[in-house]
């Protein structure tokens, strides 16, 4: 099994910059597709981009697309979200989540282990 743990959230300006990350701990770390979710008020979790057990495979949402980029670092046992030219439409409680095997997937039920959620607030 699996715990994960985001950090690097916070306030900032549209058009700014923030690194997330996320940490986990449990062995065999390649084994595991990861993806980032999102969750604004009032509306339903949202699949922001997955990336494959061994970084070779990325797909990212299309609000997200040219604006993202997902990396991770299996020897760290760590994943991280590169969010640049950020929107206010970006705002929302942002998840990192695991899922048994190596293929990638897109739907949030499909994910097996979620952090506790980090808070990305995008406002002038």
């Amino acid at each position: 099994q699996v715990q994960l743990v985001e950090s690097g959230g916070g306030l900032v300006q549209p058009g700014g910059s923030l690194r997330l990350s996320c940490g986990a701990s449990g062995r065999t770390f390649s084994n595991y597709a990861m993806g980032w979710f999102r969750q604004a008020p009032g509306k339903e979790r949202e699949f922001v981009v997955s990336i494959s057990g061994n970084g070779d495979i990325k797909h990212y949402s299309d609000p997200v697309k040219g604006r993202f980029t997902i990396s991770r670092d299996n020897a760290k046992n760590a994943m991280y979200l590169l969010m640049n030219t950020l929107k206010p439409e970006d705002t929302a409680v942002y998840y990192c989540a695991a899922r048994v095997g190596q293929w990638i997937a897109t739907t949030a039920t499909l994910y097996d282990y979620w952090g506790q959620g980090i808070q990305v607030t995008v406002s002038s």
